[in-house]
């Protein structure tokens, strides 16, 4: 890594940006390896390690506090749905690259405010500054309604992830 660095230092602004560019070899072995399908990076790494870590969890190097179901990926067209178990329950997935944060966005406001759940659990990635997992929390659909925030300019909800939050409902996190 320390031969990756002085080589890196020695490169434009242009060519490090042509590195993070969707065309890098980078992101094009992301894409052969299926952890990325969309130009949502964060947001896909975040579906990828939350199923990775339901499914085989590294007890050396994190702690979990709740049994977890395999997850398997769901189709990509499904609304606020990113994993199934085998027992049936509906996983949304969302990621964020550092806390405090916020979520990215639950669409069909009108649904969530009436209360029609939509997902049976929501996992929350919290990346560190290396992009690893840091955490993951999970809420119920009941935890998700009685935290979500309105976003009126965009017509959508979204959670604030706080160090209240997160001390509530983590479920795996570094040791």
């Amino acid at each position: 890594m320390k031969h990756l660095k002085s080589n890196l230092e020695k490169l434009s602004v242009e060519e490090l940006v042509q590195l993070l560019s969707p065309s890098s070899d980078v992101v094009k072995e992301l894409y052969k390896r299926n952890v990325l399908r969309t130009k949502n990076t964060v947001g896909e790494l975040g579906e990828y390690f939350a199923i990775k870590f339901y499914n085989k969890i590294d007890k050396n190097k994190y702690e979990v506090s709740k049994k977890l179901p395999n997850l398997t990926l769901a189709g990509e067209t499904t609304k606020n749905v990113d994993a199934l178990s085998r027992e049936g329950k509906i996983y949304s997935i969302k990621c964020i690259s550092s806390a405090p944060s916020t979520t990215g966005s639950f669409w069909d406001p009108e649904s969530i405010k009436s209360n029609k759940k939509t997902f049976d659990f929501l996992v929350i990635v919290v990346l560190d500054d290396t992009w690893n997992v840091d955490r993951i929390l999970e809420l119920s659909w009941e935890d998700f309604f009685e935290n979500k925030m309105f976003n009126k300019r965009m017509n959508n909800f979204n959670i604030r992830v706080t160090k209240k939050l997160m001390k509530k409902f983590t479920i795996i996190s570094k040791k």
